[in-house]
């Protein structure tokens, strides 16, 4: 119904310039002069009461004196002027603002308290602005250069979004030097109101955007960046660089941009999920910007290298494990048929060293034959010049290969004056090309990591992946308050294990003793050998004072353990309160692995789920991976595939394999721990006992806190699970049962069987103009939706065992976040039986309770059932005064 509400910033047709000059190298005078030079066909208006022109344009002293207009406003004035230049703005009407003034936070209390004044001034009159302190934006295909940088951008296909303005404009000056170009430069500054995910939300919808660059320093709305990355990635790929990976860069960054620093491996774990690749410097930004731009996608990581020279091939193979590639291992068949093509001195296997003298036609020939083999996903050619090579010869041959094989392939023609024109040939024909092996193969991983990373993007588990036993979450939820109330933040051990116990994961048997008698008690009740651990609220370490005997295999040594525990504990830690012992069962197993599983609350994208290496030996073996709930199986068995430990869950000598189902039921849960318990800030299971017969938690230590207030149950986590609380189910008269749930990215097949099979009237009604079948685009974006900020329910029932798509209805959030647009369409067939009336109050349900306060839509004239439809639930309908032949229906919720 409305254009993007960045529109105006992107696609303006008028400029207005507050604090335009002719002060040599001011920001004011910069700006001004990129704007008259940079080709825009839109009016531009300099504001400066100072003066009657500026670089020969008339100047005004204030908006009204204009008259005309205006969709930006670009501020290059002191800070303590921009709340009232905000004002002036919102008053006339403008809506989008870029500005580039410093002294606003990042000197203090003092510009913090400036900055509050802009961005309240801005919401309270709808200005979406961008900045402060930042380089502005550049817009090639319009000719709008809104920056104070030196240099322009070309016109092309990638769109750059960075933090920090100074690197936009090295990455200019770097792109010009090899013709790249871009859609779009953004600087986004401190980002007192556009933020990434602004930006990223109105870039997935941009014709001229190809693929997305970041450049990352900082966060501050974690949701909002999840939301626009993960709706973008689905149709472009995004390339990011962050900065902070270590903790002296996550220091600088934080001094730099003021926002909050996650931690580095959360960040990789989100940018992973949400289907991007990561790089780490700017050289393979390009690269990879290069490479996915091009026509190649992998289906694996398995390369194989065919080069006419040993050693760059040895390069190549060593460079392969070290960014999670394999070497690929070639068929029988496929070493076969290259014997009968090339000399008996080949190398025999991979790198297929082709010889020196290779002519283009062995080369054609190997790269033919090799990517033919099942277990190759792709080919990297290396030529060295050598006296008998011809390059370019060579080069034209690849490039046919190329057109007759969909798999990659990537070129590294190594050397410089003599292999130009072949490089040129590459680059004409989209090929990567890289004048380093180790650089191609780089390639070769950003292609891999997309694969990997957007079936990561697919996934969509529910707050609950287990179809057995349900939590117990009310307990957990007393357990955790009770230790609140009593103003303590991590939980007794027993408290822990009852937590555990709550959500169904398996202990060991425990409890508590004061006094050696009831130790003695327990441990016979319990079976020997047992654990016996100091218990006291004030430590939580209990093997660094000393608290822990294990393997106690008698009754006679249990009176003993608890004086010995008390009396060690007393003294190395004589202000702790000491309250007795726990008693445990020991965990009997003769082939256990220990395992730890941990969730850290990371300051910016909340519970990160962590696996690895268990025992006393955690620290220093530093094997985890981690991972954003929630989590299903299948990302559960990717978290469980990228730790060192997972080679030792198999078979192994005598040992048999672990079993991995019971760790990944465990994953599952303390993933529903995750998104059902907001107060968890840290939590270990340490050790997790893993064998072949299962999985038992022995020892637990969790941190509590309290919550932001919020009425959104996952407010705290960065993704929104699947709403499975959402479903519900209905019989029609005739007996056919009706499941009515959200839409998933697994339904697109479905969901483009249901448009193919309306109506050419039912089609035309619902997108108002003639429609054969979603797009891939379009399918993407109607499936893979973000719950947060958007809902679509379909109506489906199952026949022969599949599921049939029968309605959809869905609304999307408002750039106001308090109203949204819905549209409904329910096929012929099922026309006529409530659904659509049924599927439209469940959506105005769901709305109302995400405190949405007005749902509106666009009705065809002629479409009398919608509207009868829309009016018997209360709508209001309108004659639209934008769109002749078109009803404006809303009503509040």
């Amino acid at each position: 119904m409305r254009p993007h509400y960045l529109s105006a910033l992107f696609a303006p047709t008028s400029v207005a310039m507050f604090g335009a000059s002719e002060t040599a190298d001011s920001v004011g005078q910069v700006v001004f002069k990129n704007l008259l030079e940079g080709g825009f066909e839109g009016d531009i208006y300099a504001i400066n009461p100072k003066r009657e022109t500026v670089q020969g344009k008339k100047a005004y002293p204030d908006l009204d004196s204009i008259g005309e207009d205006v969709d930006l406003a670009i501020v290059a004035t002191p800070a303590r002027t921009v709340p009232a230049i905000v004002e002036q703005c919102g008053v006339y009407g403008i809506k989008s603002m870029i500005i580039l003034s410093a002294g606003f936070r990042e000197v203090g209390e003092t510009g913090r308290a400036l900055e509050d004044k802009v961005r309240d001034a801005a919401r309270s009159y709808g200005i979406r602005f961008l900045g402060p302190n930042c380089l502005g934006l550049i817009r090639p295909s319009i000719g709008l250069n809104a920056t104070f940088g030196n240099s322009s951008a070309s016109e092309g296909g990638i769109a750059l979004v960075s933090q920090s303005g100074a690197l936009c404009t090295a990455i200019l000056d770097w792109a010009e030097d090899r013709d790249v170009g871009f859609s779009a430069v953004v600087s986004t500054g401190i980002g007192a109101d556009l933020d990434f995910g602004d930006v990223l939300d109105y870039l997935a919808s941009d014709t001229k955007t190809s693929s997305i660059i970041l450049y990352i320093e900082g966060l501050q709305d974690s949701r909002r960046f999840m939301s626009g990355l993960r709706a973008a990635s689905r149709i472009k790929p995004i390339i990011a660089i962050k900065a902070g990976r270590h903790a002296e860069g996550a220091e600088a960054s934080m001094s730099h941009t003021g926002a909050l620093v996650g931690g580095d491996e959360a960040f990789s774990a989100a940018l992973a999920r949400s289907g991007v690749v990561r790089v780490e410097n700017i050289s393979q930004v390009f690269a990879a910007a290069g490479t996915l731009g091009s026509k190649y996608r992998s289906s694996g990581n398995r390369l194989a290298i065919i080069t006419n020279a040993g050693g760059p091939a040895v390069l190549a193979a060593d460079h392969v494990p070290e960014v999670g590639l394999e070497l690929a291992e070639l068929s029988d068949e496929t070493l076969e048929a290259l014997d009968e093509v090339l000399p008996e001195t080949w190398s025999h296997r991979n790198p297929a060293d082709i010889i020196g003298d290779a002519p283009p036609e062995r080369y054609q020939a190997a790269i033919d034959i090799c990517l033919q083999d099942k277990g190759v996903d792709g080919v990297l050619v290396i030529l060295t010049p050598q006296a008998m090579t011809a390059p370019v010869e060579v080069a034209e041959a690849v490039v046919t290969a190329a057109e007759t094989n969909r798999k990659p392939i990537i070129t590294s023609w190594m050397g410089g004056v003599q292999v130009n024109p072949a490089r040129a040939i590459f680059r004409q024909a989209k090929i990567p090309t890289f004048n380093t092996p180790e650089a191609a193969v780089d390639a070769f991983h950003y292609l891999a990591a997309y694969k990997a990373n957007q079936s990561l993007l697919l996934q969509t588990p529910g707050k609950l992946s287990l179809h057995h036993e349900e939590p117990n979450i009310e307990a957990a939820r007393l357990i955790i308050e009770s230790a609140l109330n009593e103003k303590r933040d991590v939980l007794t051990e027993p408290e822990s294990i009852a937590l555990l116990e709550a959500f169904r994961i398996p202990t060991v048997r425990n409890g508590i003793a004061r006094s050696a008698e009831e130790a003695l008690v327990l441990a016979v009740s319990m079976g020997f050998p047992v654990a016996m651990k100091i218990y006291s609220e004030d430590i939580s370490h209990k093997s660094d004072v000393g608290g822990v005997k294990l393997n106690i295999r008698n009754a006679g040594d249990v009176r003993g353990a608890y004086r010995d525990l008390m009396e060690r504990v007393a003294v190395k830690r004589p202000d702790a309160n000491l309250l007795g012992v726990t008693v445990e069962q020991m965990h009997r197993t003769t082939n256990g692995r220990e395992v730890m599983i941990g969730v850290i609350n990371d300051p910016v994208f909340g519970p990160v789920i962590s696996f690895g290496a268990g025992g006393t030996w955690v620290e220093v073996m530093k094997d985890a991976a981690v991972a954003l709930p929630p989590l299903n199986v299948r990302l559960a068995k990717n978290l469980i595939k990228r730790t060192k430990i997972a080679k030792m869950l198999k078979q192994f000598r005598n040992m048999p394999a672990a079993n991995t189902d019971s760790l990944v039921d465990v994953l599952l849960r303390v993933s529903n721990m995750a998104c059902e318990l907001p107060w968890l800030q840290e939590m270990d299971i340490n050790p997790l006992i893993l064998d072949d017969s299962g999985a038992v938690a022995v020892d637990a230590r969790i941190v509590v806190g309290v919550p932001k207030p919020s009425t959104d149950a996952y407010a705290h986590m960065a993704i929104h699970p699947y709403p499975t609380d959402l479903e519900s189910r209905f019989q029609l008269t005739d007996g056919r049962d009706v499941t009515i749930r959200p839409i998933r990215p697994e339904d697109a097949e479905i969901e483009q069987d249901f448009i193919r099979g309306l109506s050419d009237e039912a089609k035309y009604f619902r997108f108002m103009h003639a429609v054969h079948e979603l797009t891939p685009e379009m399918l993407v974006r109607f499936t893979q939706i973000d719950y947060d900020r958007e809902m679509a329910l379909i109506a489906v029932t199952v026949e022969d065992g599949y599921e049939i798509e029968h309605g959809v209805v869905r609304y999307v959030m408002n750039p106001d976040q308090n109203s949204c647009e819905f549209a409904l369409v329910i096929s012929d067939e099922f026309q006529g039986h409530g659904i659509g009336q049924r599927m439209l109050k469940r959506l105005m349900e769901i709305a109302r309770s995400r405190g949405l306060d007005l749902m509106e839509g666009e009705v065809l004239t002629a479409n009398h059932r919608m509207l009868d439809l829309v009016k018997s639930m209360d709508f209001q309908v309108e004659r639209s005064k934008t769109n002749p032949g078109v009803q404006y229906v809303w009503t509040e919720l």
